[in-house]
């Protein structure tokens, strides 16, 4: 009974070993990927002034241009300022959200060790509505035409 024991515990140490080295060979792999430092400033698009606690969203993109798993969020600080070190190289889409200011969003290529980026974000704008006045337009939005009379639909005088 002895004997069957140690050798059960050698297999299960073997196994797990075994495990482990396929685990690192196949994070050798990613680890030889380049990566990236990306540095973000968040400001006011009126007054250049910082954007505290902005939720700076970072999405993989793949080639056909479809988002991936796996996101990552920061938070600016004080100053407006977050970063990430170990990007690694390739397309990612920026998401920037913020109470009170628009959502940003854009695609960015990443090909170098160290990118910084700046987003401009801009309060709301007002909603346009064809029933409003608009009298800084330079012409009127055209009138539609009333749709014509069909002629199986006349009703008696």
């Amino acid at each position: 009974m002895g004997r069957m024991r140690l050798r059960a515990t050698f297999v299960g140490t073997a196994i797990v070993i075994l495990a482990m080295a396929g685990s690192a060979l196949a994070q050798k792999d990613v680890d030889n990927e380049p990566t990236a430092l990306i540095s973000f400033l968040v400001v006011k698009d009126d007054n250049g002034k910082p954007v505290r606690n902005a939720a700076v969203i970072m999405h993989a993109v793949n080639e056909q241009g479809k988002q991936g798993r796996g996101d990552l969020e920061l938070k600016t600080d004080p100053d407006g300022k977050t970063n990430f070190d170990g990007l690694p190289y390739g397309t990612v889409r920026i998401q920037v959200l913020a109470h009170g200011f628009q959502t940003y969003g854009q695609d960015f290529e990443i090909h170098k060790p160290k990118v910084d980026v700046t987003i401009k974000l801009k309060r709301p704008q007002g909603q346009y509505s064809v029933y409003e006045d608009h009298p800084n337009e330079s012409s009127p939005p055209p009138k539609q035409d009333s749709p014509p009379p069909d002629a199986n639909d006349k009703k008696p005088n």
